[in-house]
């Protein structure tokens, strides 16, 4: 379940990260307080949200068992665990 977590801060985190590269390439102060304007921040967090809506549809849509699969639960078989799967 953590990874999941990661993924999406990953993805929140990467409109933030590149415009920072961008003012370390361009030579304008990381920490100056006019290259971080509300307007820029803004579109920044909206860019982030747009990664992240994007991401939950992927794996909305991509992941997870295939469509009319059987859950088959864990059980026991000769004395043996058998987890569960889908079928």
């Amino acid at each position: 379940m953590i990874r999941p977590v990661f993924t999406e801060i990953a993805l929140f985190l990467t409109p933030f990260v590149l415009y920072a590269l961008f003012l370390v390439a361009t030579r304008t102060g990381l920490l100056d307080a006019s290259a971080w304007r509300p307007p820029v921040v803004g579109w920044l967090t909206l860019a982030a949200l747009g990664l992240l809506i994007l991401s939950f549809v992927v794996m909305a849509q991509f992941g997870g068992v295939p469509p009319n699969s059987t859950y088959v639960p864990a059980h026991m078989e000769n004395g043996r665990f058998v987890p569960g799967s889908t079928e």
